[in-house]
């Protein structure tokens, strides 16, 4: 295992060295705006600033509900700078995943949008602990609130960044919570320290040759921690520039690689079968840029393929999760396998071993992927039998995925020990989609399953038995149900009724079983 050096504290300090090495550099681009590092530094301050006059002291909890823009940014580092630590909140989440992260976390703010402010106020008499709304957007706050608990503040009416410094991070002290379901559904947020940010993007920088010269197109969320603790990270530990969009746009990615300024992409395999299809229907392609990278689910050989026929580029795929940011990276140097993930991180450890007796395998032997460093998370909030269970005596990590590692070192993503859909790059835990759809007055139960999608990878699909004695219902009154109950990506895609689930003799739904009555 390399060993790293030169580590800053936190994210906060490498950014900073950042602002001081070249203040007049380019960090952010967004909607025709240059930001240089100077700038987002000063935006930084003024977020510390206003959240400690909104409230906010050392210890709290401050929850960003919010779509991609330099505001996130702010908020982010300038919690950091409160010295607060930040809720990461997917902003397609509704009410169930509101409720349960604000409440699970005891978030005491939340930075959201004059969009989905209305989303908070719809679960805030769950919240107890929740005292301040901040609202960006000149929508907000809701013009026709009368309550005064939580209270709505402007998010876009910051104080002057002034001389004040705020408190720069303790390495130990807990960064971010992300939160990352089990199988039985409920939500477990993942502590990550400061130093763990750190070691993991100074791994990552390292690993792909990362500089301060790169540019970023950057079209991942930043809510998830591939957009933000890989894409922003990265960014600031370099002092390169990041290119900053809403949301991923295929022929709008398109249009950006052709201006040759760009030289780093990150994604999700999705987003590359969407680019293949949208520079098939282009007499040219873009032009060859230094590094694209693929994650958050399995890349297929056909994608890896298709891709490297019309790019003329072979794509890195690498192997990370909310608990551990990057665990394995394909080379940056020398040969990227289809349907691998590489090997460990400069500075970290990875294992495969025998998922009953825990005892290493050999190469080519299935096991479930263990993983080992500076990066790993300090455990589960409030959860400290999840914790427990985590970890082996030697403070390796249990991923809770499958996998293989051949004689010189790939490993191959076989399987998953959790019951997990991923779909279009997001994880979707089965039990929270089923009990949702038992809710439903026509629904006595439902299992949930992941079957395979061309586009997305996995697509949902539901087997449902209907109660008697009630009025009938149709799949898409179902799937209407849970689209207004949880993130538009976990509705079922599909609702299949069957007249009984399969079972076995202990009573337990048999998955494989509904595959099949579902395919």
């Amino acid at each position: 295992m390399t060993v790293m050096t030169d580590v800053p504290a936190s994210i906060l300090h490498a950014f900073i060295a950042s602002c001081q090495r070249d203040p007049s550099h380019p960090c952010v681009l967004f909607e025709g705006r240059t930001l240089t590092y100077a700038d987002v530094r000063d935006l930084v301050q003024r977020w510390a600033s206003s959240l400690r006059g909104w409230g906010v002291v050392p210890g709290d909890r401050v929850a960003l509900f919010l779509e991609n823009s330099p505001s996130f940014i702010g908020a982010y580092l300038g919690t950091h700078l409160a010295g607060a630590t930040v809720v990461l909140v997917n902003t397609q989440y509704r009410q169930v995943e509101l409720r349960h992260l604000l409440g699970d976390s005891g978030a005491r703010t939340c930075v959201t949008d004059s969009v989905r402010v209305a989303d908070v106020l719809r679960v805030v008499a769950d919240l107890p602990d929740l005292a301040t709304i901040v609202a960006v957007g000149a929508d907000a706050p809701v013009a026709d609130r009368t309550a005064d608990h939580p209270r709505i503040v402007a998010g876009d009416d910051l104080d002057s960044a002034g001389d004040w410094d705020g408190i720069m991070p303790d390495p130990d002290g807990i960064a971010v919570i992300g939160y990352t379901s089990g199988t039985t559904g409920r939500s477990k947020g993942a502590m990550l320290r400061h130093r763990n940010l750190a070691a993991n993007a100074v791994a990552v920088t390292t690993a792909w040759h990362w500089s301060g010269s790169d540019r970023l197109l950057l079209m991942l969320p930043l809510f998830h921690v591939h957009g933000l603790c890989v894409g922003m990270h990265g960014t600031f530990v370099t002092g390169g520039t990041v290119d900053l969009r809403r949301k991923f746009e295929a022929s709008e990615a398109i249009d950006v690689l052709n201006r040759g300024e760009t030289t780093m992409f990150f994604g999700v395999p999705t987003m590359y079968t969407r680019l293949i299809a949208e520079a098939s229907g282009r007499s040219h392609r873009p032009p060859p840029i230094r590094l694209y990278v693929s994650g958050s689910a399995p890349l297929s050989a056909q994608t890896f393929s298709e891709f490297d026929a019309r790019f003329g580029q072979a794509i890195l795929e690498r192997y990370g999760m909310t608990e551990t940011i990057m665990n394995l990276t394909n080379p940056f140097d020398g040969g990227r396998r289809a349907g691998t993930v590489g090997g460990p991180f400069p500075g970290q450890e990875a294992r495969i071993v025998d998922v009953r007796s825990r005892v290493p395998v050999v190469p080519e032997v299935d096991g479930e992927i263990q993983v080992r460093g500076p990066h790993v998370f300090a455990g589960y909030w409030n959860r400290p039998d999840a914790t427990e269970e985590a970890f082996d005596a030697d403070g390796w990590f249990n991923t809770g995925d499958l996998g293989r590692a051949s004689a010189d070192g790939y490993v191959t993503i076989t399987g998953r020990a959790k019951e997990l859909i991923i779909s279009g790059g997001y994880n979707i835990y089965p039990r929270e989609v089923e009990e949702i759809l038992e809710a439903h007055p026509a629904v006595l139960e439902a299992a949930v399953v992941g079957m395979p999608d061309a586009d997305f990878g996995e697509q949902v699909v539901a087997a449902v038995v209907r109660r008697a004695g009630v009025p009938d219902v149709t799949p898409d009154a179902l799937i209407e149900f849970c689209r207004d109950q949880v993130a538009s990506y976990k509705k079922p895609r599909r609702i299949v009724f069957v007249d009984a689930l399969p079972r076995n003799a202990m009573g337990k739904v048999v998955k494989g079983d509904v595959k099949v009555l579902v395919g």
